[in-house]
């Protein structure tokens, strides 16, 4: 009856820890308009709680891009000099660090008419779930695929394709994630109930 007890224990360990990942939200930039000209990002964000964990997708059509800019390249549409950029269509930033980022359409022109994005990023709390926008927003919770030129989250350098060049941030994670370490402790808890 023991042996019963742990594969009891077990499948309820495993089901928590799916439920885990499901903490951190994805959010479509502008719902269904996606990033495009004639947008009010500013009003797109003021409802919303960004945590660290979180992600922004991007969807935009062709003669668009994604270029993530210091505080002053984007108080002053300065394009050029992008910290990360992709023109994919389809891009995923995942929010690793606390403070405001700063995001651009690097085509010359669309800033200045409203493709900018500041998204203030709260630290991770341990123990308060994040909320998930509901779907009557027009936000799905899937990610993008990637095209010519992405940014690989945790990824470190510079990467040149098809004649654009990326510049690629080094993760900012330096700690076991708090799932790694549930994981880890249930699958050691039900390793050690087994006969």
């Amino acid at each position: 009856m023991a042996s019963f007890g742990a594969v009891v224990f077990c499948a309820f360990a495993a089901a928590m820890c799916m439920v885990v990942p499901s903490l951190a939200t994805v959010y479509t930039v502008g719902d269904t308009a996606g990033w495009a000209l004639g947008s009010d990002y500013s009003t797109w964000t003021s409802d919303k709680t960004f945590k660290v964990g979180d992600s922004l997708v991007f969807n935009y059509g062709g003669g668009h891009t994604v270029d993530e800019v210091s505080a002053s390249d984007y108080s002053t549409c300065t394009v050029g000099n992008a910290i990360t950029s992709d023109s994919s269509g389809a891009t995923t930033i995942a929010l690793k660090t606390a403070g405001t980022h700063y995001f651009i359409c690097g085509v010359v022109g669309h800033c200045g008419s409203g493709m900018k994005l500041s998204v203030k990023v709260a630290a991770a709390s341990s123990g308060s779930p994040a909320t998930t926008p509901s779907a009557s927003a027009g936000t799905p919770s899937s990610s993008a695929g990637s095209g010519t030129t992405t940014t690989s989250p945790g990824s470190s350098g510079t990467s040149t394709t098809a004649g654009t060049t990326t510049n690629k941030p080094e993760s900012s994670s330096g700690a076991l994630s708090p799932f790694v370490a549930i994981v880890i402790t249930l699958l050691s808890l039900c390793m050690m109930m087994l006969p």
